[in-house]
């Protein structure tokens, strides 16, 4: 990789790390919270459904805070059938109420008997694969709909796990520059890997960064390790780079 081509991506990561980048982008949606616990599960609702436009990618996960009474860790914990009830008919692509409902109900489980999302995300921190195919595994270990587990990726069957690695980096990553929240200790910024999109892909491939054609896990080691060779204790940093050239360039 050239010096000027580091240089054109650490240039671009921090001018799209900015404050302003949070108001595009569905991690608006835990930004509007100061717990812990309701900036876990909003992003995480958010996340698992990040597919698609961002404007109804958004729409749909006020929508969902609005519905948890703007209180998404003591709604999980301590709503009634009662208030499910309102959710009945709610579809974002193909996450319809039945999937919704399920994740309530798993959250619950997380949170009551798990430790909550940190702990129950962060058992093989050392390996990104096992510990989201470990996740995906206990998430979906109470009774549920097989249609449902389309919804968390399995890596070890080469998905790109685009969605749940852009999570985690929200998680993890510093909150200095305001976007990311570092809220999580388990897990460290060197460990992540890249959420790996059309526009991330894309310009990756354009800039050499990537030689794969699929977009898979493979793909998402390859494209992590050649940017780890410019910052090894942060190399998801370079997605406010490849994502911001790709959706605003």
């Amino acid at each position: 990789m050239t010096k000027d081509l580091q240089n054109l991506l650490l240039e671009k990561a921090e001018y799209y790390e900015k404050n302003w980048f949070v108001e595009h982008d569905p991690i608006q949606i835990p930004h509007r919270f100061s717990k812990k616990e309701d900036i876990e599960i909003s992003g995480f609702l958010a996340a698992v459904i990040a597919w698609g436009q961002r404007k109804t990618i958004i729409n749909n996960a006020n929508k969902l805070m609005t519905w948890m009474d703007e209180s998404p860790h003591d709604f999980i914990l301590n709503h009634q059938d009662s208030d499910l009830v309102k959710m009945q008919g709610f579809v974002h692509r193909t996450f319809n109420s039945d999937d919704l409902l399920y994740f309530i109900y798993a959250l619950k489980k997380i949170y009551t008997e798990q430790g909550g999302l940190e702990r129950a995300m962060s058992q093989h921190p050392e390996d990104m694969q096992l510990n989201l195919t470990a996740f995906k595994e206990l998430f979906f270990s109470w009774e549920h709909l097989t249609r449902t587990e389309k919804h968390l990726p399995n890596p070890l069957k080469q998905s790109s796990a685009k969605r749940m690695n852009m999570y985690l980096r929200w998680m993890v990553r510093s909150s200095v520059n305001g976007v990311d929240f570092g809220l999580w200790k388990n897990i460290s910024p060197a460990q992540l890997l890249m959420p790996l999109d059309v526009h991330t892909a894309t310009v990756g491939r354009k800039l050499g960064l990537l030689k794969r054609k699929q977009n898979d896990w493979k793909s998402v080691i390859e494209l992590t390790e050649v940017l780890r060779t410019i910052d090894p204790k942060d190399p998801v940093k370079f997605d406010f780079a490849l994502f911001g050239i790709g959706a605003f360039e």
